[in-house]
């Protein structure tokens, strides 16, 4: 009997159940969530960034992974084409950096219009 295990991915609040063994990426694609990677996960991009606060559900970091993270490592950074589910994890998924420069020049636009 395969073990299944929950893994919650944030902002989104999606959840879905998978295999031990899944990489969060793998599970992600499966929730129809969006996580950046150009790579095709050999862990060579680091665009798949995610942070993982208990990682209790995770199985430890392999060599390469810790090589690539360094001291993201210590903050609860993962590789999600890395990183496998072992127990039932929650993921935090980081803004797009895009995103996140195209929602800060809305804002900044915003307060413009109020001055006006």
């Amino acid at each position: 009997m395969m073990s299944v295990f929950d893994v919650h991915f944030w902002p989104d609040n999606k959840k879905i159940k998978v295999r031990a063994g899944t990489t969060l990426l793998d599970a992600g694609n499966k929730a129809k969530v969006h996580i950046r990677t150009r790579c095709g996960a050999k862990a060579a991009c680091l665009m798949c960034k995610v942070k993982v606060n208990d990682q209790s559900g995770l199985a430890p970091l392999n060599t390469n992974e810790r090589l690539k993270l360094g001291s993201l490592v210590d903050e609860g950074v993962r590789l999600a084409c890395q990183a496998r589910v072992t127990g039932d994890v929650e993921v935090n998924i980081p803004e797009d950096p895009l995103k996140a420069a195209i929602r800060a020049q809305l804002a900044r636009q915003a307060e413009d219009d109020d001055f006006i």
